[in-house]
């Protein structure tokens, strides 16, 4: 009779007749699921180096009495 090996080995030889058909889409979406991960793992990556601080000019509204900001004069 046949043992657990062989039986697994059968089991995955059917399942690649029977998917032939899919395995194309499935390594495709394998493959851009895996760029997906890179990139998020190097833009946390990034995110936890320290950046430049910016100064960025503005200017300073008075608040109107009711306490939003008001129009520049």
């Amino acid at each position: 009779m046949f043992g657990l090996s062989e039986l697994a080995v059968i089991l995955i030889v059917v399942a690649a007749v029977l998917c032939a058909k899919k395995l194309p889409e499935l390594a495709r979406s394998a493959g851009k699921s895996a760029r997906i991960l890179k990139a998020e793992a190097r833009a946390t990556k990034d995110e936890d180096e320290p950046a430049e601080r910016r100064v960025i000019q503005g200017e300073v509204v008075a608040p109107d009495r009711d306490g939003a900001p008001g129009r520049r004069q």
